[in-house]
């Protein structure tokens, strides 16, 4: 990690630094704001308050993406409360054990990266579940099943609804695994999936289990009647439907059908590998009609 270090105790940043450094960082120490490169990019700024209360604010504003902790010499609200209010992260209290500010340090670069991630994985769901349409008619109580052609859209409600929850998902697939104990699950929400490829014996087993649980069901074939309540979605994604290797016909026609919406004809043909005419011939000779936006 790239570290500054603002204190005026020379000292104490020498030894600060020293520890960090010998961990693989990198500390850069000044004694006043004037020497700090403020076009640097910091992951920690270890930032004593016994500066004016406004270069203390200057300082959390401009490094705001930095973990800011404040090295105190007594509490109160210019050296700590108002700080933390500006986006300061923490503050550790002169004189400080050593082990206790590299902790710090540490634990909020592991909370920094895990809220990163979480972001990430959380753009990355939207994004996926984007183009999927919300199902109105959804189970109000668990466990219940879903039968659908396209697993996502049950995917889409398993995450609503564990959000809702603000519960862990634990997904198990029925492809390889025949035998469940919800009780190692009772304080997450089961996501059952690929119920289609257990034997019945199975099924009825685990059926028989999940009652007092909160459990979801997915089977992209039917499921028999059974006590929970079940829903059953018809899938509008038109490629999800595709199970087998189509013609090279077939396989444009399916492209202009899905996609015509989405691109207009120049980006259509050349995805495709066709130009401009050929598309229009293809639209003429698979009945295609061609949409007033294109």
């Amino acid at each position: 990690m790239n570290i500054l270090i603002l204190d005026e105790e020379v000292y104490l940043a020498q030894k600060v630094a020293m520890r960090l450094q010998e961990e693989g960082n990198n500390c850069t120490h000044v004694s006043n704001i004037k020497e700090i490169d403020f076009d640097t990019n910091y992951d920690v700024v270890l930032l004593s308050t016994n500066i004016s209360s406004s270069d203390v604010h200057k300082i959390i504003v401009n490094f705001k993406n930095s973990i800011v902790i404040l090295l105190v010499s007594y509490i109160n609200d210019t050296t700590v409360t108002k700080p933390l209010k500006d986006g300061a992260s923490d503050y550790i209290v002169k004189p400080f054990i050593m082990d206790e500010l590299v902790r710090k340090i540490y634990h909020y670069d592991e909370f920094k990266r895990l809220k990163q991630n979480n972001l990430n994985l959380e753009n990355y769901i939207n994004f996926a579940f984007s183009n999927i349409e919300e199902v109105e008619e959804i189970p109000k109580t668990l466990p219940f099943a879903i039968e659908t052609k396209d697993q996502r859209v049950a995917d889409k409600i398993v995450f609503d609804i564990a959000k809702k929850l603000n519960k862990t998902i634990k997904f198990v697939s029925l492809e390889k695994q025949t035998k469940i104990n919800p009780d190692d699950f009772k304080n997450d929400l089961l996501y059952i999936y690929d119920f289609h490829y257990a034997k019945k014996a199975s099924k009825d087993l685990i059926l028989n289990t999940i009652e007092n649980y909160d459990v979801i069901i997915c089977s992209l074939e039917d499921i028999d009647e059974i006590k929970y309540p079940k829903i059953t979605i018809e899938s509008t994604n038109k490629l999800s439907m595709v199970d087998s290797i189509l013609t090279i016909n077939d396989y444009v026609k399916l492209m202009v059908v899905s996609f015509q919406n989405k691109y207009p004809d120049t980006e259509l043909s050349r995805r495709l590998g066709i130009s401009r005419k050929s598309l229009w011939e293809k639209r003429k000779k698979f009945g295609i009609e061609k949409n007033r936006g294109n």
